[in-house]
């Protein structure tokens, strides 16, 4: 909302004396957004001056437009030579001219030039090259007799006024205009204010017929009309110039004043050409297959749910929104209706952004109007329109329908006070209230009835903002809350931070990625449609509709990371990521409905709770390319199935546990690459090479490998403990045993760490034989270095001997190993 700060002392006792920069201090302290205060002389320097035209040549050209060759009087000895290109003045009329020497708004310096075959002496100026509006079809004409050529442009166009640019937030509609505006100053500076009146006549309903057929989208209808109107009757320019500053150009008399009023009392007001309306005004909805075009020319097909205004031929109008063709005010309009109607805020919200049709009406109801201006808005207009454009008012005034009156909140005297800290007595209290428009009675609870223009304060904490901002935010004191002794980082915390810095350290780079999936990626996963992580949950309004589903495991995200970093030339990648996975359980409850009027009983906030879908934490990894680079003293080494495991077993060591890794078939994994990882008996992840057709459907580099593991399957994270190092030698013996191919590895080696006692010190496998004619068709050895110590004496080799043949035994018996001879 762009203020003129002479249009804001007209209602508000400004100091003669106030900076514009004061004043926007001002209104920025009782929380208003100023954006910035602007002059429309700022970016204009040099010689700009009113002239006027008092001649001119059409010169068509070789490229097929068309230039007029002037003869313009700019109040010097001789009239000067300009080329112009627009078409819309004629011989007489007053414009604005930039001298040879100025310089516009970006930059555009003036200077005599030869165009077009003339050499042109100036230029004539648009809107928008003086930077005062968006139109460029013409150039800017100004009233007849509105000033003498060679007048200073700036100040008969009003530019060296100070204007405000002020930010208006949805929830202070009031402020977007001139009187909220003035409100505000007054209550900022501590000076009166002069609201906009109007004396009105009875309320008849003789001015013209109403009727509101949906209350639910309109509950006040207001209408009067003039007759008489001379159509060719100019905008005073000092209308004409306030709406400029405003941001808006004139467009004619009537349009201009309905566009003034609604600046002046927040009230978006609309006219329609008496002659052209066939019976009642209606407030309706719109009906199936209705359309309507509007005041842009376009033919707009209305849904069911937009409020028109309409007659006895269909709709005229998009309520609340913008104006119908079929009724607008032409240049040989002489009888006019206008309507002031207080409409459905989300209804015109909804509305607005269905026809993607935006506009200074909709921006005003969708945040909601006072509904009793309407009729000092219409008096207004009704006003204007006769002093300047010889209208006659028709007798009457029509008023259909009442809005609800406000409802009283109860406030507690010391509410403001406790909530900022603050002493604030009750007297304070009351004067701020009523500084607002609030009327105030009772002692303590006070009960405090909002003013019709503020529909924001419905609660005692709105109230408490008002006093706030009020008496001023800078006075409450800037206070620490007392710290509290903490317990530290929580088990699971501590189990994060662990993790998360164990995997950093062997390589990997954390990724955070959004929780939303598309559907097709579970396709893409090849995951059957059985599988739990399938059925994903989706969102009701989601941020894209091409990912409008929660994911039900981190890899989605980092397969995407993965394509991304590949897209940019990173082709070595080892990255990780942990979060939540959101699970679908068939047998959770339906969320209760809530309302926002009240605060949630106990039961219904146990019933939201039940009804939020499990959502697990889980850890996973992906990795492409080389797992070491090649560098002039090592070969490189791509990246396998065993980086993934060894991503794993990084988890486990930092949550203090160990996994068990066994072969298993899971999508998307290979199915003969695959690891099962188990934790105690309970499988909690698995890892291993991508599916070949995961691959080529994501189009990841081949033999990818991934795993995912449930984070909060680890135990807390217990504290450190030194280890108890010997000081006696250790007994070094190796051990090979040949099982079936099938058998794995972490089986025979856990059987033999089980057996061996408490002198096994270490177990490593470091050899995997295979031989058909020695060891036999689908059999294997496995090799593994066993380190046997004592704490409390140096061992024999026959005690280590003893403790080697007792885990070969229940190895024997565990997975049928035997001694390889």
């Amino acid at each position: 909302m762009k203020a003129p700060i002479g249009w804001l002392a007209e209602h508000a006792d400004l100091p003669t004396d106030l900076d514009p920069r004061a004043l926007a201090d001002a209104l920025i302290r009782v929380g208003l957004e100023v954006e910035r205060v602007e002059s429309g002389a700022e970016d204009i320097s040099g010689p700009l001056v009113v002239g006027r035209v008092l001649s001119f040549e059409d010169e068509p050209q070789k490229n097929g437009k068309t230039i007029r060759w002037c003869s313009v009087d700019v109040g010097e000895d001789e009239p000067r030579g300009i080329v112009c290109g627009a078409a819309n003045f004629a011989a007489g009329d007053l414009v604005v001219v930039s001298l040879p020497g100025a310089v516009l708004p970006g930059g555009f310096a003036i200077s005599a030039r030869k165009t077009y075959g003339h050499v042109s002496d100036g230029m004539i100026c648009s809107v928008r090259e003086l930077a005062i509006g968006d139109d460029h079809q013409g150039i800017l004409v100004l009233p007849a007799d509105s000033a003498k050529p060679g007048a200073d442009a700036l100040d008969v166009l009003g530019l060296r006024e100070a204007v405000l640019d002020v930010a208006v937030t949805t929830d202070r509609g009031y402020a977007l205009s001139i009187r909220g505006l003035a409100r505000e100053a007054a209550a900022a500076l501590g000076v009166a204010f002069r609201d906009v009146e109007a004396a009105l006549p009875p309320a008849d309903g003789a001015a013209y017929g109403v009727v509101i057929d949906d209350r639910s989208g309109c509950d006040r209808f207001s209408a009067r009309a003039l007759t008489g109107l001379d159509p060719a009757a100019p905008t005073p320019e000092w209308m004409a110039r306030r709406l400029r500053q405003c941001g808006m150009r004139p467009i004619s008399l009537a349009v201009d004043v309905t566009n003034y009023v609604m600046l002046e009392t927040g009230q978006p007001l609309h006219a329609f050409d008496r002659t052209r309306l066939r019976g009642d005004l209606h407030a309706r909805r719109a009906r199936a297959g209705e359309t309507v075009r509007t005041l842009d020319d376009v033919e707009r097909a209305l849904d069911p749910a937009d409020m028109v205004v309409a007659d006895d031929t269909g709709p005229v109008a998009i309520a609340g929104v913008m104006g119908g063709a079929s009724t607008e005010i032409g240049p040989t309009t002489t009888e006019v209706v206008l309507e002031a109607a207080r409409w459905n805020p989300p209804s015109i919200a909804y509305t607005a952004r269905r026809h993607r049709l935006p506009s200074e009406a909709s921006r005003r109801f969708e945040r909601g109007v006072d509904p009793e201006i309407a009729g000092i808005a219409l008096q207004r207009c009704v006003d204007l329109l006769a002093e300047h454009g010889s209208a006659s008012p028709v007798a009457g005034y029509t008023v259909v329908g009442s809005p609800p009156a406000a409802e009283p909140i109860r406030l507690g005297a010391a509410l403001p006070a406790a909530t900022a800290g603050v002493d604030i007595s009750r007297p304070q209290v009351v004067a701020a209230l009523q500084v607002v428009g609030c009327a105030v009675s009772g002692d303590d609870p006070m009960l405090v009835t909002p003013p019709t223009w503020r529909p924001d304060l419905t609660h005692p904490a709105d109230l408490v903002e008002e006093v706030l901002r009020l008496v001023g935010y800078e006075t409450v004191p800037s206070v620490l809350p007392p710290l509290r002794p903490g317990t530290g980082l929580t088990p699971a915390q501590q189990l994060r931070r662990a993790v998360s810095r164990a995997v950093a350290a062997a390589g990997f780079t954390e990724v955070l990625s959004y929780p939303f999936v598309a559907p097709a990626v579970h396709d893409a996963l090849g995951l059957p449609p059985d599988d739990p992580r399938y059925d994903a949950l989706r969102l009701v309004n989601p941020l894209s509709e091409a990912e409008p589903e929660l994911r039900t495991s981190l890899l989605p995200g980092l397969l995407a990371a993965v394509q991304r970093n590949l897209g940019r030339g990173n082709r070595d990648l080892a990255l990780f990521e942990s979060g939540l996975v959101f699970l679908r359980d068939p047998d959770a409850p339906p969320p209760p409905d809530l309302t926002v009027l009240r605060r949630p009983t106990e039961d219904e906030v146990a019933q939201l709770y039940a009804a939020v879908p499990p959502q697990p934490r889980r850890t996973a990894a992906v990795l492409c390319g080389a797992r070491r680079v090649k560098t002039w003293q090592e070969a490189e080494r791509p990246a396998d199935w065993s980086d993934a495991v060894d991503f794993a077993r990084v988890v486990a060591r930092a949550a203090g546990a160990e996994l068990t890794v066994r072969a298993a078939e899971r999508a998307p994994w290979h199915p003969g690459r695959c690891a099962e990882l188990v934790l105690g008996d309970r499988a909690i992840g698995y890892a291993g090479e991508l599916h070949p057709r995961v691959v080529a459907a994501l189009d990841l580099p081949e033999r990818t490998c991934a795993v995912e593991l449930d984070l909060d399957a680890f135990p807390a994270p217990q504290p450190a403990r030194a280890p108890r190092i010997s000081t006696y030698p250790p007994v070094l013996l190796d051990l090979a045993l040949v099982v079936d191919e099938a058998v794995p590895a972490a089986a025979v080696l856990h059987a033999v760490r089980d057996a061996a006692g408490p002198l096994l010190e270490s177990v490593r496998l470091f050899d995997v034989y295979q031989d058909v004619q020695r060891l036999g068709r689908g059999r294997k050895s496995l090799a593994f270095a066993l380190r046997f110590r004592a704490d409390d004496r140096t061992l024999t080799v026959e005690e280590a001997t003893a403790a080697r043949d007792a885990a070969v035994a229940a190895a024997g018996l565990a997975t049928g190993a035997a001694l390889r001879s």
